[in-house]
């Protein structure tokens, strides 16, 4: 089943539930930084297109933090100030959103917490990928690939987490150190990038290369755009062959760098499912019900859905025959070539 297939079963199934809101309410939904350009082309309208679906006369509010924990304030306030009844809150800071959900809760207002999760002060829901198991899942795949390369024991990973202030790349950080603490390869250098910046993890990838140089044999990044940024430090440093370097969220850009060989994984996560979830858990707290959780993270009912590991091997079963990206959008003129050798059309 496509992802397309997918969406429109789970859009069916939430007009059933949709029929039963009958008054119109206010819901905000905000997202944390535009350095990704996945809230404004995935997260916000599968959430939008979803709500649709289940709340035709609901009144939606969607901004965006750009990396700023007062403008992120200032937006949470407005949309309560606006009548929001429920907030789904993807937050720029996570130990900050925790005095968020706390006025709002003061107000009567419900708090769904999107993607990162707000440890200090528990949200009425949780919706997310498994974050922790993100992190493991591309550092075993990157560990797995060294192995079946030859890479001798003891050879040299460096790890790029993402920022400091967001629980849910601590959680990556987690399940990365997982992997690596258990494999046969030692961690030369760790970084946490402020505000998930590219710029930033080049920035430091570029000193690790003068540091280390060829004795980099990998590089795990808890995203596409730090592990973009370490591509882009290798290649100006003139590495070649480059060592692999992992990723997350399968953004066009990672996806053409594994098309070309440049960039080993990144992991599928499509938003529009996580969007579609939060819409459906603001629309059973809108009506006074209690979401189904599927299990409990920081006190908080949660759903986490299940990531896929992308590589060459499986891009084009994965990504492309699921309808998550077509040829045309992925496989521009630069990667056409590449394309064709691994049969995406």
């Amino acid at each position: 089943m496509t992802l397309k297939t997918k969406l429109l079963a789970t859009s069916a199934a939430l007009v059933t539930l949709a029929a039963t809101v009958a008054t119109a309410d206010t819901v905000a939904f905000l997202m944390p930084d535009q350095a990704s350009t996945r809230y404004e082309e995935h997260d916000w309208p599968g959430f939008e297109a979803a709500m649709a679906a289940l709340c035709a006369d609901c009144t939606l509010i969607y901004q965006n933090g750009n990396a700023d924990v007062a403008l992120q304030q200032q937006q949470f306030n407005s949309v309560i100030a606006q009548g929001a009844s429920v907030i789904v809150l993807d937050p720029v800071d996570s130990a900050a959103a925790a005095a968020m959900v706390e006025i709002a809760h003061a107000q009567g207002v419900k708090v769904i917490a999107y993607d990162r999760p707000i440890p200090d002060s528990p949200a009425d829901f949780y919706v997310s990928f498994d974050n922790e198991g993100i992190g493991y899942a591309i550092a075993q795949s990157l560990v797995e690939h060294l192995k079946a390369s030859g890479v001798a024991e003891g050879a040299g990973v460096l790890q790029i987490n993402g920022s400091p202030t967001d629980a849910a790349a601590g959680l990556i950080r987690d399940g990365i150190d997982r992997a690596l603490d258990a494999s046969p390869y030692k961690t030369l250098s760790e970084f946490d990038t402020p505000d998930w910046a590219p710029p930033k993890a080049q920035e430091w990838a570029a000193g690790q290369i003068t540091r280390f140089g060829g004795d980099i044999t990998g590089i795990v990044a808890a995203n596409d755009g730090t592990g973009g940024g370490a591509i882009a430090a290798l290649k100006a440093a003139g590495a070649s062959p480059l060592p692999p370097v992992t990723g997350n969220d399968a953004t066009i850009a990672a996806l053409q760098l594994i098309i070309a060989g440049d960039q080993y994984n990144t992991i599928s996560k499509p938003s529009e499912i996580v969007a579609a979830a939060a819409a459906e858990v603001a629309v059973q707290l809108l009506k006074g019900e209690t979401p189904e959780a599927t299990t409990t993270l920081y006190n908080t009912p949660s759903q986490l859905f299940v990531p896929a590991v992308v590589t060459q091997a499986n891009i084009k079963e994965l990504i492309f025959d699921a309808g998550i990206q077509s040829a045309a959008d992925v496989c521009t003129a630069e990667y056409a070539e590449a394309c064709a050798k691994l049969g995406i059309e």
